[in-house]
């Protein structure tokens, strides 16, 4: 609640910010008007931005070319990596993540009924995470990087490593 009333206050005179906001305005009328409900397989890929997303493809691209009526949902944080990829052909979908909440992880991932979610480097996100473990959907991090400095290694870091919990399997990058 914090950053979304901070990004609103940025938004004033930031237009990252604004596109950040404008990118989420109606965005469950906006998937459940771009993603019809099917029986294909789904992989949900979400990237913070750009970079995270270059690490990310080629697992992606293999995925897809292992598979052809698999779908993909691809989705990003930042509007740096939403413009740039928004018309990726490489996924079926391209979407900003809703803000992290109860209500908004169930919604969104009831809309898309993904069944293999990757995530790429240092994404963590709360209700997300403990709703796809409520449904047994497996969460892959990928191209993850842990170093001591992370909340995770920290005495206060109590809520993170519930998250690392979460998730199914690890693959880190040096």
């Amino acid at each position: 609640m914090l950053y979304s009333a901070g990004i609103r206050i940025a938004s004033l005179a930031n237009p990252k910010a604004k596109k950040w906001l404008d990118g989420r305005r109606n965005i469950f009328a906006t998937i459940n008007d771009k993603l019809p409900k099917t029986n294909h397989k789904l992989v949900w890929m979400h990237c913070a931005s750009l970079g995270e997303f270059e690490q990310g493809r080629p697992l992606l691209e293999a995925l897809k070319a292992n598979n052809a009526s698999l779908k993909i949902v691809l989705t990003f944080f930042s509007p740096s990596g939403y413009e740039v990829m928004k018309d990726y052909k490489g996924a079926d979908h391209v979407f900003y993540l809703p803000m992290d909440n109860v209500f908004a992880a169930k919604k969104f991932i009831d809309a898309i009924n993904p069944s293999l979610v990757l995530w790429v480097k240092y994404e963590y996100w709360f209700y997300y995470l403990q709703e796809l473990k409520r449904r047994n959907i497996p969460v892959l991090l990928v191209s993850g990087i842990f170093r001591t400095s992370q909340p995770f290694f920290k005495w206060y870091g109590g809520i993170w490593k519930q998250m690392l919990q979460n998730f199914d399997h690890f693959f880190c990058a040096e």
